[in-house]
């Protein structure tokens, strides 16, 4: 599928940009942590760590950005957990 017409299912261009350099992208990552690619959240999209050795984490993606990745490794540096930001400002109130 080409990333022009591919139509995401979440706001990833909400996510804000962190570098590797950046010292928020300093991250514990842990099992089962709901991650983001911080250079560009839009074409990894959000996935899970399911593997984790040393510096480097498997990330299962599921397809859900703009390159419909499924799995990747990468090192923490480039991984942003969702919990470690304060997102509730983009979150609909009921």
């Amino acid at each position: 599928m080409s990333t022009k017409n591919r139509r995401l299912s979440y706001r990833l261009d909400l996510l804000p940009v962190i570098y590797p350099y950046h010292r928020r992208a300093t991250n514990p990552i842990q099992l089962g942590d709901l991650v983001y690619y911080g250079p560009s959240p839009e074409y990894y999209g959000i996935g899970e760590v399911v593997s984790a050795e040393d510096n480097y984490c498997v990330v299962d993606f599921r397809g859900t950005g703009l390159l419909g990745i499924q799995k990747d490794v990468f090192q923490n540096k480039y991984l942003i957990p969702i919990h470690k930001l304060n997102l509730s400002h983009l979150l609909k109130s009921t």
